[in-house]
């Protein structure tokens, strides 16, 4: 048995059925077909307007962990200050935590999440 095979066995596909077809279909935007669902993911997000504060902001109320690519906001040092600030007022206010990772990453986390920011040294 190929890996072809394999794989379109375990996803359920029949030899009948093309797998181009099965790729272009409109459901294959929101299905993760290599992984089983998950209760929460992290999910990288550019943060490029500060209308993106909203959709982070639901993100992690869906208790999803947020990976923000801030690389785009930061030539508008004001707007990105803003932006990052307001969802540091909303993780706080939901007990979830928010860390940089470097000069453009930032990680947040949803409520009863937190971040190690210091490793303990043994």
């Amino acid at each position: 048995m190929g890996l072809f095979e394999k794989i379109s066995g375990g996803l359920g596909l029949s030899k009948s059925l093309d797998l181009e077809e099965y790729m272009d279909t409109v459901e294959m935007d929101e299905v993760d077909v290599l992984h089983e669902p998950a209760d929460f993911y992290v999910k990288p997000i550019a943060l490029e307007k500060e209308e993106d504060v909203t959709a982070i902001v639901e993100e992690l109320k869906a208790r999803n962990i947020v990976l923000l690519n801030v690389s785009k906001m930061s030539k508008w040092p004001n707007k990105l200050k803003a932006s990052v600030g307001a969802l540091k007022k909303y993780v706080s206010k939901v007990g979830g935590d928010i860390a940089r990772i470097d000069n453009d990453k930032i990680l947040l986390t949803p409520g009863r999440v937190k971040i190690v920011k210091k490793l303990k040294k043994r």
